[in-house]
Order: C-alpha cells, then structure tokens, then sequence
C-alpha cells in the first residue's frame, strides 16, 4: 500500500498519452479526475478507465457527475438526470415519492457510470438554495436543511445500492453567498451559530451515511480568515470535532481563483496544497491543468514529493486508510448487462 496518496489530478485527452502514464505511476498519485474533454462515447470511456486501472488499480477514477447542468457524460445511453431542485419540489407534493425518486436517481446516475469502469462521483450537493448563488442555483434540493438532508441520504442510499460511495459538498455552505468561488473568494459574514443552525447542519444529520465531503472555497471571517478548504478550525475542530465526521476530505480545486490566496496573499500549487493537507485535507484536487504540456501539474507532484523529504507535510495513514475507502469493493455488471437488470430497470422509470 502507498503510504498517502492525496493527489487527485487529470489528463487531458480522451486517451492516456505517456506523460498521463507517468503521473498516474507517480506514488502521489491517488486519483484521476475526468471532464467531459475526456469523453468521446462509452466504448471509448470504458477503455480510458481500464487503462488507468492497469497501471494502478487502487487509482480512484472521479467525476463531477451529479445531473442537472453538472453532469460530465451526456449522450450515447447515459440517462439525462434532473438538477436536484427537481426533487425538493416533488417533495413539496410528495416527500415519500420524492425519497423514493432520489434513490432512483443516484442508483442509475452511479450504476451508469460504474459500467464504464468510474468508480465515483462528487455528489450530493448538501448546499442550501438561498436563491442567491449563481454558481450553485437548482444544483441544490431545497432551502431548508431537513429536506435537504433527506433527500440527500436517499440519493446517497441510491448510490450505495450501485456500489458506489459519495461526497457531500460544499462544508459548511456554498448557497448563501453570490460570489463564483471559481473567480473570486466569497465572503460569508454569518457567526458560526447561525451556519452550524442551517447549512452545515446536514453534514451533522448525515454524519454515519458521508463517505467524503468538499469544503467550499468561502471565507467565513466571523469563524476564520482562511477559507473553509484551508481552515484546521473548519475542518477539524467543527467538521471532525463538532459535527463528528469519519470519512475522507477533499479539497476543492485548487486551480479555483479562490484556492491560490492564502492569508491575503497568493500562493504556489504546492503550498496550496501543504496548505489544504495541514488544515485537515486528506486528498487534494487540481483540475484543468493537464492541456498542454501538462506542465503545472508536474511542478505539484514534484514540489509536493520535495515538500515530504523536507518534512513540510506528513503523509498520513489515516488519510490513505479513507481515500482506499471510497474505491468500489463489489463488482459491477457492464452496460449491456445494466440494460436489462431489474433494479435499474425499475429505478429508470422513477427518474423524474
């Protein structure tokens, strides 16, 4: 086993080139995530993921794949499904109706992607619809938290039946400000009572069902200067103390605009990422840097691998211990197999 593999990196195109080959072997390397760049058709994608598996079979293949406008693989077979405002307004008709079809949901969203070889997806959003964030809109089930956390544990019930873990984002609450945080650093000057009353109160609820959560790229002044992602307050004190939360902690990308400031001042990949590993951290994301030469991502696997040898962080087996965690342990049928299968027969015709 690597000793701590927290890396989650990307590759530019729809088949591994040699420099993908090297990162993906590099000891750093604990997963890959894929774009809609990397997607051509199923066939293709389902080559993609057994090539990565055969150089590291414990590499975790990811995707940002939660319906809605955020959703990666679109056409050839895969199953259009509804933002998730969908489901918070069929549970103001019907909540049982509405659990019922988010379990659906996030079976077929999982089962679908799993029959290509991806192991997991960054979903649900836990955010509350505030009607105010343009970045996260109807990606949100509801405004009010208890709604919010059901529907959530019944999509995530939904993804568990496929085999597949799950990660609520954005800790502690991306829907109450408007700022974009992949531009910008956004401001939430609400105190910690008022946050931990309201949105950050489904990672509380949730806490024996999470497998993994992302924290937002928002500054809460009023609990800490840092933002979330960069905050051992945040992350250890409230999301690991407090709210008593088990499973594996990703931060967000750190190529975001509001990933590279840190304390007032901008910052490497690198110490944003020892930043992000010190905080609490247990993975670490930068996406959108392999085009090209690919040349960012090399300087963070390389920095990160130097920062170790000088002691700057410390790989932790704990960390390691929850990445390997959320790799599927059950086999999953292929897709000519998932067509007809009962469950996901049955739980197709459920997707509103």
């Amino acid at each position: 086993m690597h000793q701590h593999a927290p890396l989650i990196i990307d590759i530019a195109g729809t088949s591994l080139t040699k420099a993908d080959r090297r990162r993906i072997k590099h000891p750093l390397t604990g997963g890959i995530i894929l774009f809609a760049r990397n997607w051509q058709d199923r066939d293709q994608l389902t080559a993609l993921c057994r090539d990565i598996k055969k150089i590291r079979k414990d590499v975790l293949v990811c995707v940002d794949h939660e319906g809605g406008r955020v959703q990666r693989f679109k056409t050839d077979g895969f199953t259009h499904l509804p933002p998730m405002s969908v489901l918070g307004e069929l549970w103001m008709r019907d909540a049982l109706q509405a659990t019922n079809a988010a379990t659906a949901c996030g079976y077929v969203l999982a089962a679908e992607l799993r029959a290509c070889g991806v192991d997991f997806s960054f979903t649900p959003v836990l955010d509350l619809d505030f009607g105010e964030s343009s970045v996260i809109g109807n990606r949100a089930f509801h405004r009010d938290a208890r709604v919010t956390s059901m529907l959530a544990k019944s999509l995530m019930h939904g993804l568990l039946r496929a085999g597949m873990a799950n990660c609520g984002k954005h800790f502690p609450g991306h829907g109450f400000v408007t700022a974009d945080s992949h531009t910008h650093i956004p401001v939430d000057t609400r105190s910690l009572k008022a946050i931990l009353a309201d949105d950050a109160a489904p990672y509380g609820w949730l806490n024996t069902s999470l497998s993994s959560v992302m924290p937002a790229h928002v500054i809460y002044p009023k609990v800490d200067q840092r933002p979330a992602g960069f905050s051992a307050k945040w992350l250890q004190e409230i999301l690991r103390g407090t709210l008593d939360f088990q499973g594996a902690i990703f931060s967000d990308d750190l190529s975001m605009a509001g990933a590279r400031q840190i304390d007032g001042r901008d910052v490497s990949y690198t110490d944003a990422g020892i930043a992000a590993l010190q905080a609490g951290c247990d993975l670490v994301l930068l996406c959108n840097q392999s085009l090209g030469d690919g040349q960012e991502v090399d300087v963070l696997l390389a920095g990160m691998t130097e920062a170790q040898l000088k002691g700057r962080w410390q790989p932790d087996e704990a960390s390691e211990a929850r990445r390997q965690a959320l790799l599927p342990t059950s086999p999953a049928p292929d897709w000519e197999h998932l067509m007809t299968h009962p469950t996901y027969m049955q739980a197709l015709w459920l997707v509103p």
